[in-house]
């Protein structure tokens, strides 16, 4: 089954960039495809693969990170091919 997952790592600390990119460089790396925009970052592919990856992934970050958010949007469907068409 195909997902989209849209991601927002929210650290709660003054040095917030460092923990952002290290994720978002994880997300990179991880074979998926990936899309960033300011907000969020979007990854999309197999179920079982990106839940896999984000288990390992979030734990790390939480545990590397004292005060952290991850915001977190499933949508069922690889959404990466959507254009608005209006």
């Amino acid at each position: 089954m195909q997902i989209s997952a849209e991601l927002a790592l929210t650290p709660l600390q003054d040095d917030f960039e460092a923990p952002v990119k290290a994720f978002i460089k994880k997300l990179r790396s991880s074979g998926l495809t990936v899309m960033e925009n300011p907000l969020s970052t979007q990854i999309y592919g197999d179920y079982d693969k990106i839940m896999e990856f984000l288990t390992e992934e979030v734990k790390e970050a939480f545990q590397a990170t004292d005060h952290v958010i991850l915001t977190i949007k499933l949508v069922k469907g690889n959404r990466s091919d959507y254009a608005a068409d209006f």
